[in-house]
């Protein structure tokens, strides 16, 4: 799996043509399995309080699987991927994309090389995934996972040891005897498709040709470390362009490309860097890529400039090096020339600027980076407020033993699950046994508080006795019991839908897969079908133009799950709860269950009761202010008038309040509770 998928989609490579499914599923079940392993014996070892650091795209699945296997103890896991991560148009060719994704969000924290690979990553979680980007990382399934970059070094110390050694000094001074008044270019890569070593050669090939002033006078030195994944075709095809360089622009006595596949020993890799003139690095994709780091370290004395692609992630770091497309062979060509006629002057401004980097940006430092921004983002973890667990035993406890229960369920997301077309989010079978069984029970008062208008809803659930429904976030009520629905609007002023109407048809316009839903008291714009990234942008200058407005309009606007809705100001799901929790005073048991951004409204609501109230002192609820806004409140409730009214004692306690968070996918749970309670 790791070299025939990954590594290719990560390098921008394309599959094997001869893959089948059996291959792939051999492939998949042995990376599955290998992951297990580390899994297992990482839960094995673990203590409370260990940080876990994985690497690299060999263990994707193991985050979520360590959830899976530690699921109390909630370990704080960070991801560091040392290879480029694709563009989402690529990755989505991955056959496994979905599976990949998912284990590497189980982290706390993802970091890459670049940002670019973290953008890419971001991207990539939009678009194959669907999952909502929030501020510094990926919102998947209620879990926060958040991305970083830190680029990594190289153990400068080391390096700095290894080039002094005895054994170094005589090797250089064998090659420079060697290749004496002749110009140095050295390259030393993996054979591997990645690392652009045809790309070079052709591109030495094109210097040779377009500056026959350098003929004679420059030698490349390329090492091609052999690898377990070597390439005979791309082995082969090397040999056969150095031979036809060499017999075009050579001779018996000087050949311009010294070709060495072999791996060399570290006396003479430090050598070779030290007495060149000039590396030249062209990989087609890349990581990171050390050798450049170590170059620069062992150019201390000779400040030779350096050549580097722009398709490595540390073209990004080392600013100072001369960046080339390595596709350009004339620009590379070009950039060679360059690089050997650089003044002194240039070469002593660069190198001093590229060895600062490298010098401050070490192993120790990425190291410890790392880290770091792990405690950070579990820091601002903890400063948010988590959702707990909801303990269903204490739940159907305290339920059972309530002379009044109030029940309020959000509908799309909390009763059914989130689709594509609205339409299509009808109640299942079990939906529609369990709401007949808690609204008839005479110590309960159902509602559903949701964002469809009155006809879906009444449609759909209207046939259930004593169920209480609130429709278009507020502004449409049927009381349990009654048969007629009581409109707000007919208290509002709203000229205003014909402006924003106007604005959300200029943005459907513009926004392939969007569509406007108009109510009557509301009108929505839907990005859900767009491309993901694009309809989130426009949903965003949509949203800002219509805020702008909101000083001279009675509005206010709601962004939701894939959706900006504007609705009539002071309506909202807030509103109703807090005039349900004070029309029901008595109540002794509340459950509220959302699953978006709009039903948090509710919850913040109920958490105001005991906001302001005094320890061991029941809390009083003041008179809500919709009562005052809507008089049709007040004639066709048994609501008091709004002169009349006065705050009231609520038999509520804090233990006895519940604000369940629903992940939008899972919707058995709240049918399953009904039928146990």
């Amino acid at each position: 799996m790791c070299k025939t998928f990954l590594w290719p989609i990560f390098h921008y490579l394309a599959l094997p043509d001869d893959l089948d499914k059996q291959s792939e599923l051999r492939s998949w079940n042995a990376y599955y399995e290998t992951n297990l392993v580390y899994a297992k014996k990482v839960a094995e070892t673990y203590r409370p309080g260990d940080l876990i650091w994985i690497h690299d795209y060999h263990l994707l699945l193991v985050p979520k699987m360590l959830r899976e296997l530690l699921p109390e103890a909630s370990p704080y896991i960070s991801l560091f991927l040392h290879c480029p991560f694709p563009s989402s148009e690529y990755f989505r060719n991955l056959p496994r994309r979905e599976a990949i994704l998912d284990g590497m969000l189980g982290c706390n924290l993802v970091c890459f090389q670049t940002h670019s690979y973290a953008r890419h990553f971001l991207s990539s979680c939009v678009r194959v995934m669907g999952y909502e980007a929030g501020s510094g990382g990926v919102d998947a399934k209620g879990s926060i996972t958040r991305i970083a970059h830190c680029p990594i070094g190289i153990d400068v110390e080391n390096v700095e040891l290894d080039r002094a050694s005895p054994g170094v000094q005589p090797k250089i001074e064998a090659l420079r005897r060697l290749y004496d008044g002749r110009k140095i270019i050295v390259g030393r890569d993996k054979l591997d498709p990645t690392k652009g070593v045809l790309p070079k050669l052709r591109a030495f090939e094109r210097f040779l040709h377009d500056y026959p002033e350098w003929a004679q006078k420059v030698v490349l030195i390329q090492v091609t470390s052999p690898s377990p994944g070597d390439s005979p075709a791309l082995a082969t095809k090397v040999s056969e362009l150095v031979d036809q360089i060499n017999g075009s622009y050579g001779s018996l006595e000087f050949q311009p490309v010294h070709h060495y596949h072999q791996t060399i020993e570290r006396d003479e890799y430090f050598a070779l860097l030290s007495v060149a003139d000039l590396a030249l690095i062209t990989s087609i994709r890349d990581g990171m890529n050390t050798t450049s780091m170590e170059y620069i370290l062992c150019q201390a004395e000779n400040k030779g400039p350096l050549i580097v692609s722009e398709f490595t992630g540390v073209s990004s770091q080392l600013n100072k090096a001369v960046k080339v497309n390595p596709w350009d062979l004339g620009g590379v060509a070009r950039a060679i020339d360059q690089c050997l006629n650089m003044g002194n002057s240039e070469k002593l401004l660069r190198h001093a600027r590229l060895h600062e980097v490298v010098t401050g940006q070490t192993a120790g430092v990425w190291a410890h980076t790392n880290i770091l921004k792990l405690l950070e983002s579990l820091q601002g973890e903890q400063a948010s407020q988590n959702t707990p667990p909801l303990e269903e035993e204490e739940l159907i406890t305290r339920y059972k033993s309530a002379g009044k229960r109030l029940l309020l369920f959000d509908y799309d997301g909390t009763l059914t699950p989130i689709v594509k077309d609205p339409s299509a989010a009808v109640p299942s079978e079990n939906l529609l046994k369990a709401l007949p069984i808690l609204a008839a029970d005479p110590k309960n008062v159902v509602y559903i508080i949701s964002g469809r208008d009155g006809a879906f809803l009444e449609e759909h659930l209207g046939h259930i006795e004593n169920l209480g429904m609130s429709a278009e976030h507020g502004c449409f009520l049927r009381a349990p019991g009654a048969k007629q629905w009581i409109s707000l609007t007919d208290d509002l002023d709203m000229d205003w839908k014909r402006d924003v109407l106007q604005i959300f048809r200029y943005y459907e316009a513009r926004t392939q897969g969007s569509f406007v839903e108009k109510k009557l008291s509301s009108v929505t714009f839907h990005y859900r079908n767009a491309d993901p990234v694009f309809g989130l942008f426009q949903a965003k200058e949509c949203q800002a133009m219509l805020e702008s407005m909101q000083e001279s309009l009675p509005i206010d606007v709601l962004v939701g799950k894939k959706n900006v809705e504007v609705r009539p100001a002071h309506t909202n799901k807030g509103e109703i709860v807090q005039r349900l929790l004070y029309q029901y005073n008595d109540t002794e048991f509340c459950m509220c269950a959302g699953d978006d951004k709009t039903d948090e409204d509710m919850f913040h609501s109920m958490a105001r009761i005991f906001s302001t109230a005094t320890p061991g002192v029941a809390p009083t609820i003041a008179p809500p202010a919709s009562l005052a806004l809507f008089p049709s409140l007040a004639n066709a409730t048994d609501m008091p008038e709004p002169g009349r009214a006065t705050a009231v004692e609520s038999k509520l306690d804090p233990g006895s309040m519940y604000m369940i968070a629903i992940e939008a996918r899972e919707v058995s749970s709240l049918e399953e509770g009904a039928r146990r309670s």
